[in-house]
């Protein structure tokens, strides 16, 4: 059976009370979700940021290791050139022998100013872990806070809100799939959740502009379906929501 327009409008406010009454409950919450999400991200962000760290800190001192087995090598092959230098019999072979010594003295300088550059990066980045590792407890910390507060929220209020998701899937289907899709659009771009609204002082309750007098007096008639010129709010007018709150 076909619905009347009063019957449609009817249904549609019944329809945004539920939705304001979850809208009510989920503003109790706050920023909460927000914030408990925002520090999660933080919080994994650090993680990331100090694994990559510890990693870059053990590629050091692996290189450290590299360069000291390279100062052990050069000194052992120095000491075994020494050697040979003793039992040399000409010119020729004591210099290619005296410039291998060169080479490997030049190997261990090397290597003892890249330990050094390794040392200075190690305690740059030890200091920047040290950091991070202490505002990865701070952002923990805040998380466990924010969340006992989200819980404790979410426990005083999940009841009713489920009992409020039960009833509007129990009204959608008194409405027809063109206005719940409109209904639908205005919800989602109205920053206060508003898509039916009611007339007040002879304004639109949602946006505050003046409607005239006529327009008043068509809403009233419940004959079709208007909106508000300025907002596209869905229109109702006030004697229909004081019945609808009072069979509520």
């Amino acid at each position: 059976m076909e619905q009347t327009v009063e019957q449609k409008l009817k249904a549609l406010y019944e329809l945004q009370t539920i939705h304001s009454k979850i809208d009510k409950i989920r503003q109790v919450r706050g920023e909460l979700p927000m914030e408990v999400a925002d520090l999660e991200d933080d919080v994994a962000g650090l993680e990331t940021r100090i694994q990559k760290i510890k990693s870059e800190l053990d590629d050091l001192e692996d290189d450290i290791v590299t360069r000291k087995n390279i100062i052990r090598d050069a000194q052992a092959n120095i000491k075994k050139y020494e050697t040979q230098l003793n039992e040399v019999k000409n010119n020729r072979e004591y210099d290619a022998i005296s410039k291998e010594i060169e080479i490997q003295g030049l190997d261990i300088q090397v290597s003892e100013k890249k330990i050094r550059e390794f040392g200075f990066e190690i305690t740059s980045k030890t200091q920047v872990y040290e950091k991070a590792l202490a505002e990865l407890e701070s952002r923990k910390a805040d998380l466990d806070v924010k969340k006992a507060e989200l819980d404790t929220i979410t426990a005083e209020t999940e009841k009713d809100e489920a009992e409020l998701n039960a009833q509007a899937e129990k009204a959608i289907p008194n409405i027809d799939d063109r206005l719940l899709f409109a209904y639908n659009r205005l919800r989602k771009n109205a920053k206060n959740g508003l898509a039916v609204v009611t007339i007040q002082r002879d304004s639109c309750s949602g946006c505050f502009n003046q409607i005239p007098p006529q327009r008043q007096s068509d809403i009233r008639q419940r004959k079709k379906i208007i909106v508000c010129e300025h907002c596209g709010r869905i229109l109702i007018d006030e004697h229909m929501a004081e019945a609808e709150g009072t069979e509520a």
